[in-house]
């Protein structure tokens, strides 16, 4: 891999970043110090227009269902009725903070998840109590044990809710949730996951394995959102590939995964994705990926996902006679003195919100932004946020080679004396730390901190050096520079 080249920008600044989402199973699941891109070793983004969209409901009848070429229909829910069917969707019930730190509580009520105009309407409410204690409620449905399916063509028209706090899926899990074993393990496939602050990006993700691992693509649209217009989210589910699609335009496909402990296959490829699925749907409120409603979010129709139709087709056969991809691991290379962190002296004045090198990102409340100049990187924070990553900067794709040693450095000094950590860890191996994270005292004066630290864990391409600079304590400006992490012989 060659290193980056210069950039002509002389001051980025940045404000916002996401965090990918992590459920399943009933259980949860720590979605610490990540972002999508770097979660995921084959994440994909495509900038598409919206031209031709109908963004109206629609209302047709089966006959009317167009089938896509090599499927048949097996079946389908129109939402013509006048409520929700009982005989094909079940009502879920889940407290408070049942999984992701998520603010709201599943009610199996037709107040939350209802059938109005031919649309699947689930919408969540805001209650403040006469103490003035304010707490959520929303809807979850699924089709467990009424419709799941082995490979098939999966989608659904809808549109999502739009606001601060607001994180709307369209996914399946499991129909027997313990078959390969708990969460991450029994997989999951997230066909549409779209944030309520940021309406024209879709995520679609599958989760496995054990650590827990994800793959994830990305689709932003140039023109328009998912919020005010309808789009048909789908997935192809065939053995050994699963493709995602929106408005039949295919961004996102995948064939690595697998199921077992610690890396090891405990069951044969393509598992755990070679079981019957549900559909579910469901508006969280809150969490770990969107992060709690703001005083500018509303919870009246614009709240709600309203879904079109929900329709499965397959093939007539699948043939499972297929085998894993071989995963081979390319290490970056060391610069001529022997650093594997690229642009590590902030020389080249570059974007810091792409995938490529540095990259600064804001999670749970915090803000703040972040800019190069004069050989070093300045970060500001306005606000801590709640957790020690929610001001972070992070560079990917550190060569972790079991068996060696390495030694990480880095100088820094802050506006006022104030603490920071600093850590490498693994996105794609359950943010593992391959050195742990490490609180230092900054002043203010320039000074060198440097680690020694063995790998003791099997190899990996894309370790993360990364500085967590929230909630500690204080937002005075930091400012980094000469950051090395090289192998010791």
């Amino acid at each position: 891999m060659k290193q980056q080249t210069k950039r002509m920008a002389a001051l980025v600044t940045v404000t916002m970043m996401t965090a990918s989402l992590i459920s399943g199973c009933g259980k949860s699941a720590s979605k610490k110090d990540s972002d999508s891109a770097s979660a995921s070793d084959a994440s994909v983004t495509t900038e598409a227009p919206t031209e031709n969209v109908d963004t109206s409901a629609t209302d047709v009848s089966e006959d009317e269902i167009a089938i896509p070429d090599g499927y048949h229909l097996v079946w389908h829910d129109e939402f013509n009725g006048t409520s929700l069917n009982e005989d094909d969707w079940n009502y879920e019930q889940h407290e408070v903070g049942w999984v992701n730190h998520e603010l709201q509580e599943y009610i199996p009520s037709d107040e939350y998840a209802f059938v109005k105009d031919g649309e699947l309407v689930i919408q969540p409410v805001k209650n403040v109590g006469e103490d003035g204690k304010v707490s959520y409620a929303s809807g979850r449905v699924n089709t467990q044990n009424k419709h799941d399916v082995k490979y098939g063509k999966i989608e659904a028209r809808l549109k999502v809710p739009e606001g601060k706090g607001f994180l709307p899926a369209f996914w399946m899990m499991p129909q027997n949730e313990q078959y390969y074993g708990q969460w991450p393990k029994c997989g999951e496939i997230d066909i549409m996951e779209v944030l309520g602050d940021t309406t024209n990006t879709l995520y679609g993700t599958i989760h496995f394995g054990a650590p827990h691992k994800q793959k994830q693509g990305t689709y932003t649209l140039a023109n328009g959102d998912f919020a005010s217009e309808y789009h048909v989210f789908a997935i192809e589910w065939e053995p050994g590939v699963i493709r995602w699609f929106v408005d039949g335009e295919q961004y996102f496909e995948e064939s690595d995964w697998f199921t077992g402990t610690n890396g090891n296959e405990e069951r044969p490829y393509p598992a755990p994705f070679d079981q019957p699925f549900h559909v579910i749907l469901n508006v969280a409120v809150g969490g770990d990926w969107p992060g709690d409603p703001s005083e500018d979010t509303v919870f009246d129709d614009r709240a709600a996902m309203k879904v079109d139709y929900v329709r499965i087709f397959q093939k007539e056969e699948y043939d499972e006679n297929v085998e894993r991809p071989v995963d081979e691991l390319i290490f970056r290379e060391a610069d001529e003195t022997g650093n594997f962190v690229y642009n590590s002296d902030f020389s080249e004045n570059e974007s810091l919100t792409d995938d490529e090198n540095w990259k600064f990102l804001l999670f749970a409340d915090g803000e703040g932004e972040a800019k190069i100049e004069n050989n070093e990187i300045i970060i500001s924070s306005k606000a801590a946020g709640t957790e020690e990553y929610s001001v972070q900067l992070v560079q990917p794709q550190m060569p972790m080679e079991e068996g060696a040693s390495y030694k990480f450095s880095f100088e820094a000094y802050a506006e006022e004396p104030r603490k920071m950590k600093a850590a490498v860890t693994a996105p794609d191996e359950d943010w593992i730390r391959y050195f742990p994270d490490t609180s230092v005292e900054l002043t203010e004066d320039w000074q060198t901190f440097s680690f020694d630290f063995d790998m003791t864990t099997k190899s990996d391409d894309n370790g993360r050096v990364e500085f967590n600079m929230g909630n500690q304590g204080s937002t005075a400006t930091i400012h980094i520079r000469n950051v090395r992490l090289e192998k010791v012989e």
